[in-house]
C-alpha cells in the first residue's frame, strides 16, 4: 500500500496552503462570519476559477475525476484556516450526491456548482430521526405532493435548489426542488462555528415524476454513500483543526513567560502538549487509512470512517481546549483563532452521527 502523496497531489495541498495565506485569513474569515451573506462570492467565484468546486465530479460531468484523496487534502487545509464557505453543502453533499445519480439533469446543475452559480442544500436530518436517515417522515404521497420538515439543513438560506429525501409508501425517496417553490419554508440560523444552517418546511408542495432523483435501494445506497463521504470531509478538516492547535499551541507558549522563561519549558505543559501531538498524528493515521478504503471503495469502506469519526469526535475536542487551557484568557477571546477551532470541533462531532453514535456502528 502507497502511502505517499503523488505530485499532483501535493500541488493541490500547497495550491490550497498559499490561497488561504494570501486570500482567506483569520480576520478575512471573521468579516465573512459577521457578515449578513453566510459566505463570500468572491471567495466562492475564486473557487471556481481554482478548480475546486469541480474537483469530486466525473469527466463525464464536467468535473476534473478527483476523489476522496484530494477531498481529503483540500478538507484538511481548509479546517487549518477555518474556512466557512459553503462547499460541503453544495459541493459534496449535494454534488456528488447528483453526479453518481441517474437523474436526467444532473450534468446541467453539475455545471452550475463548476462556475459558482448555483447554490444546492440536502435536506436529510429531522429532528425526530436522530441520525436515522434512511428512515425520513417527510413524504411523497402518489400525487407527488410533499409533506415533512428537515433540519440542520446546510446553507439552506442560499440554497436556489433543495435536495430532498423522503419516504413513498416506505420506500426511499430522494427528490429535487426549487427553493422558492410554494409551500417551502426556510428558517435560518447559525451553528456554534458560524455555519448557516436553516429548518426547512415543506406544507403540500406540489411536484412530478421529473423531481425525482433516485428511489428505493438505488437512493439508499446513493445516500449512504454521499453522507460516508461528507463524513470523510469532515474528519479531514477536524485533522487540520488539530495539528493547527498543536502548532499554534506551540508557539504561543514558546513566547508566553513567566516566572522569568518561555512556558514552554515547564515540564507538566509539554507533557500536556505532547498529548497532543500524539492525538493528532494518530487522527492523521486513521484519515489516510480511512480515505485509502473509501478511495478503493471497500467492503469496510463505512466502518473505517466511522472509526475515523469517533476518534476525532473525541479527541479532536480535547486537543482543541487544551490549546485553549493552554492560551489562558486569550484561549477564549474572539479576537484570537484558538477559540474558534474548539467551536469547529464541537460541530464536527455533532454533524453525521456523534463520536457514541460511531462506536456503536464499527465497534
Amino acid at each position: 500500500m502507497n502511502l505517499d502523496y503523488n505530485d499532483e497531489q501535493n500541488m493541490l495541498r500547497e495550491q490550497i496552503q498559499k490561497f488561504c495565506e494570501s486570500e482567506y485569513d483569520f480576520y478575512k474569515r471573521e468579516e465573512i462570519v459577521k457578515s449578513s451573506n453566510d459566505f463570500d462570492e468572491n471567495v466562492w467565484n475564486l473557487f471556481a476559477e481554482q478548480g475546486w468546486l469541480s474537483m469530486p465530479f466525473s469527466e463525464q460531468s464536467g468535473g476534473l475525476g478527483f476523489g476522496p484523496i484530494e477531498l481529503s487534502i483540500l478538507f484538511e487545509e481548509f479546517g487549518k484556516a477555518l474556512v466557512i464557505e459553503p462547499y460541503l453543502s453544495t459541493v459534496v453533499l449535494s454534488g456528488t450526491l447528483l453526479d453518481k445519480s441517474t437523474f436526467s439533469e444532473k450534468n446541467d446543475l453539475i455545471e452550475k456548482i463548476c462556475t459558482g452559480s448555483i447554490h444546492i442544500s440536502l435536506a436529510y436530518a429531522e429532528v425526530d430521526n436522530g441520525y436515522d436517515y434512511l428512515n425520513p417522515s417527510t413524504t411523497l404521497d402518489s400525487k407527488f405532493v410533499l409533506n415533512g420538515t428537515k433540519t440542520l439543513v446546510l446553507n439552506g438560506s442560499n440554497a436556489e435548489k433543495i435536495i430532498v429525501t423522503c419516504t413513498n409508501d416506505d420506500t426511499l425517496n430522494i427528490v429535487v426542488l426549487d427553493a422558492n417553490t410554494p409551500g417551502v419554508s426556510i428558517n435560518s440560523f447559525s451553528t456554534v462555528d458560524g455555519q448557516s444552517c436553516s429548518e426547512i418546511s415543506f406544507e403540500n408542495v406540489k411536484l412530478d415524476k421529473s423531481n425525482i432523483i433516485s428511489t428505493g435501494n438505488d437512493a439508499e445506497n446513493l445516500l449512504k454513500e454521499t453522507i460516508n463521504l461528507a463524513t470523510l470531509c469532515i474528519c479531514a478538516e477536524a485533522v487540520g483543526c488539530m495539528e493547527s492547535c498543536y502548532h499554534k499551541t506551540l508557539e504561543y507558549t514558546k513566547g508566553r513567560e513567566q516566572f522569568g522563561q518561555p512556558i514552554s519549558g515547564f515540564q507538566v505543559l509539554q507533557h500536556r502538549m505532547v498529548d497532543m501531538f500524539i492525538e493528532s498524528e494518530l487522527a492523521k493515521s486513521l484519515l489516510i487509512k480511512a480515505m485509502l478504503e473509501v478511495n478503493n471503495r471497500s467492503d469496510e469502506m463505512y466502518k473505517h470512517v466511522s472509526a475515523l469519526k469517533s476518534y476525532v469526535g473525541k479527541s479532536g475536542k480535547l486537543s482543541a481546549k487544551e490549546a485553549v487551557q493552554l492560551h489562558g484568557g486569550m484561549g477564549v477571546s474572539e479576537e484570537m483563532m484558538i477559540g474558534h477551532y474548539l467551536k469547529k470541533m464541537i460541530s464536527i462531532d455533532a454533524l453525521f452521527g456523534n463520536a457514541d453514535y460511531h462506536l456503536k456502528t464499527f465497534s
